[in-house]
């Protein structure tokens, strides 16, 4: 086992930039007042927070008073889904959510809580091989009683990207909110929600070279929401709490970061990507790409290979000095395969192989080569600890 570990993981998280660190520093102890306080104290501590806001909002084309912080890129799905479906329910009696099979958990088990508990219907989209959502699809199921629709803009596990401006352009038309989680994609795009045609978008600010523990959600001004956790007055009333605010700070400035860097970031995390696609498809027998091949994001890696238990392959991987991760989930023993590789059409015996292999802005090709050059023989390995082979059939 190597000491000098490869982190390949970055859709997962991101070490904090170092020029965001030393924006944070000082609101933990120099201004380190409640936002909410009259004294200077606080006025300090809301002035930070409020030219955060202003930074946000200026990098997402908005206006600051639509920009809400939350804890997580989770919460901020949380409250998008929830908070717009129940305000659609007492405005306009709206009872019908519709989101795709390829939504992170924090829709997914957010739509699925609002159908056992609240009553909703929710209907789920079809999508095509790549995990896309067809625009045609929405407006076909679009309906009067539809509350809020939520399609997420680039997949966590397979990193296609939606065709989230077009879907925008016919909810608007039915004036129907549309929410997205963009919170793979904040780390390599510029977001202009004017563009998106969004009403409500999600981001978590550790996929971007900021702190873990705070995250955003844009609210398109006359959208109505409901707020899901109540207390005082902060965030317009829209979500109550004590801002943190070294860590708003912080994901402003990471934000801000990406918005500056992220062609030059894009340009050296595609050509990474690209060769750890080549190589492994090339080198490794029965192995598919999943996810499209074109649209998808600029760091983002992804297979299956036929005969592997995922699981199996990260504790080879890690062993040997590369964090990496799976799209399958062990359940009490009995692995599974996640619910997008089977939204998808990957059977079984694919879909409990994945392996998910994302590059950051700091990663050498030195790195991707050592990690090339050991992949082959660890995949092996798995297959011959699963009982497989690997030819392809």
């Amino acid at each position: 086992m190597t000491t000098d570990r490869i982190y390949l993981d970055y859709s997962a998280s991101t070490p904090v930039d170092g020029r965001v660190l030393e924006a944070m520093l000082p609101y933990f102890q120099q201004h380190f007042g409640n936002p909410s306080s009259i004294h200077r104290f606080g006025q300090r501590a809301e002035g930070a927070v409020e030219s955060s806001r202003e930074q946000m909002a200026a990098a997402l084309n908005c206006q600051p008073h639509e920009i809400v912080f939350t804890s997580c890129g989770s919460e901020s799905d949380n409250l998008a889904l929830r908070g717009a479906a129940l305000a659609a329910r007492q405005q306009r009696g709206a009872n019908h959510i519709l989101i795709s099979p390829v939504e992170h958990h924090a829709v997914a088990r957010t739509a699925e809580q609002l159908a056992e508990v609240f009553g909703f219907e929710v209907e789920r989209l079809p999508v095509d091989e790549y995990g896309r959502v067809s625009p045609q699809e929405v407006a076909r199921r679009l309906r009067p009683d539809t509350a809020v629709v939520s399609i997420i803009h680039a997949n966590n596990e397979i990193g296609t990207l939606n065709p989230i401006a077009e879907i925008g352009a016919l909810c608007r038309q039915r004036g129907i909110p549309l929410h997205t989680d963009a919170v793979q994609s904040g780390a390599h795009f510029p977001l202009d929600v004017a563009a998106l045609n969004v009403d409500l978008l999600s981001l978590g600010a550790h996929k971007f070279y900021g702190p873990k523990g705070v995250g955003a959600l844009y609210v398109r001004e006359g959208t109505p929401l409901l707020p899901t956790q109540t207390g005082g007055s902060q965030e317009l009333g829209r979500r109550a709490g004590t801002q943190n605010v070294p860590y708003i700070v912080g994901m402003a400035t990471a934000f801000a970061l990406v918005q500056q860097e992220h062609a030059e970031r894009a340009a050296h995390e595609r050509a990474l990507r690209d060769r750890i696609i080549g190589r492994v498809l090339e080198e490794i027998p029965a192995a598919r790409l999943t996810g499209h091949p074109e649209e998808r994001l600029p760091n983002h890696a992804s297979f299956v290979f036929r005969g592997v238990d995922g699981n199996q392959l990260l504790i080879l991987l890690d062993a040997a000095g590369f964090a990496c991760s799976s799209g399958s989930a062990c359940k009490t023993g009995n692995p599974e395969p996640s619910e997008v590789l089977t939204a998808i059409g990957l059977p079984r015996a694919w879909a409990l192989g994945s392996l998910r292999v994302t590059v950051g802005k700091d990663t050498r090709p030195e790195e991707v080569e050592r990690f090339l050059d050991a992949l082959p023989e660890l995949v092996e390995k798995a297959r011959l600890h699963n009982g497989e082979h690997g030819e392809s059939p």
